[in-house]
């Protein structure tokens, strides 16, 4: 659980943007960032984001929902959303575990994920539900 990144202090409702503006999150995050991490998979490793998890109930979308695009590959299970003008990454549902969301650490306002340290990576090349 992290509840301060640099100077910022992770709020219990805790406000997430894309690079534009035009797509807004609200995440409930009342133990702070929990388990950051990166994957391996052939996707994260393009997109580099380091992700956290919400539950389900823990994310509302505010502003935006139009902008919001969907991008689904190989078993098409999981759902991952950016934002249709700026191209930010900012959630996903994934397929490990349907019933959180993750989100993306460097669109949480104000919070530099750098200053976070060392994040493990997790395999998603080896995901548990493909053996």
């Amino acid at each position: 659980m992290i509840k301060q990144v640099g100077n910022t202090k992770i709020r219990e409702r805790h406000k997430l943007t894309c690079h534009c503006g035009a797509f807004e999150l609200l995440l409930h995050l009342p133990d702070g960032i929990v388990n950051p991490r990166r994957c391996n998979c052939s996707l994260c490793r393009r997109k580099g984001a380091i992700v956290a998890t919400v539950a389900l109930d823990g994310l509302e979308i505010i502003k935006g929902a139009d902008m919001l695009k969907l991008y689904q590959f190989n078993t098409m299970v999981a759902k991952h959303y950016f934002c249709s003008n700026c191209g930010i990454y900012t959630h996903h549902n994934p397929r490990s575990n349907p019933l959180e969301y993750g989100y993306n650490v460097g669109c949480l306002e104000d919070v530099n994920p750098f200053e976070l340290g060392i994040v493990p990576t997790s395999d998603g090349i080896h995901h548990p539900l493909d053996t």
